[in-house]
């Protein structure tokens, strides 16, 4: 055999022995490649993650010290311009001495304002705000202002969108402000809480008559 050949079989080997490695070699480089990959996404999401959790608990801070969390009386419409210039979202209660009604607001938002931080919730006394009273036209009492972003965003007026009736639940109050948006809510807000409560109420009846079981998952959460 001449040197070339002997060469030539040589370069053949190895060119056959690269060939049946090279698929190995390329499926172990995919994996390290989708390792590192995955190593790079989660060291971003971790980082994303504590910068997030970071910012909420600064969030949360500046909440509570601006008066979050605990439902608050306000003297005058003064110190409710006041408290709209530190805290953007607000839920406000006009109310009146003396009014039935003002008390079972103040009931339901006395527990709303413990469990949605993200809004300032406050009352002040109509007869101690009369520019804010003659300004919003307000005729009627109670009337709860929703604040968003430092502007007039909704009114609840009386009882009205709230079942017309006093014995609502503190979720039907829920319901009816996060349809402004003003807080964070993870329900249907499509169907009202007391829609749910009348739907259930009727499955039932339907299973003591002999129908199905009601579902677990159909169950009134209200407060």
């Amino acid at each position: 055999m001449c040197p070339g050949r002997k060469n030539l079989a040589i370069d053949e080997n190895t060119w056959k022995e690269t060939l049946v490695q090279a698929p190995g070699k390329l499926i172990d480089g995919e994996h390290n490649h989708l390792d590192n990959l995955h190593t790079d996404n989660l060291v971003v999401m971790r980082k994303r993650g504590v910068q997030h959790k970071r910012e909420l608990r600064k969030r949360k801070q500046k909440w509570l010290q601006n008066g979050h969390g605990t439902y608050s009386q306000l003297a005058d419409e003064d110190e409710f311009f006041e408290s709209s210039e530190k805290s953007p979202d607000i839920v406000c209660h006009f109310y009146r001495d003396g009014n039935a009604r003002c008390r079972v607001i103040d009931n339901h938002l006395k527990v709303l304002a413990g469990k949605h931080i993200e809004a300032k919730f406050c009352k002040v006394n109509v007869e101690k705000s009369p520019f804010l009273s003659q300004r919003l036209r307000m005729k009627v009492i109670p009337t709860i202002v929703v604040i968003k972003n430092g502007k007039i965003k909704d009114f609840i007026v009386g009882f009205t969108d709230l079942g017309n009736c006093e014995n609502f639940s503190t979720g039907m109050v829920e319901w009816r402000l996060a349809q402004s948006g003003i807080i964070n809510y993870k329900g249907d807000l499509m169907t009202p809480p007391i829609m749910k409560r009348k739907f259930v109420k009727n499955r039932a009846q339907m299973n003591m008559r002999g129908g199905y079981e009601p579902d677990d998952s159909e169950t009134d959460s209200d407060d």
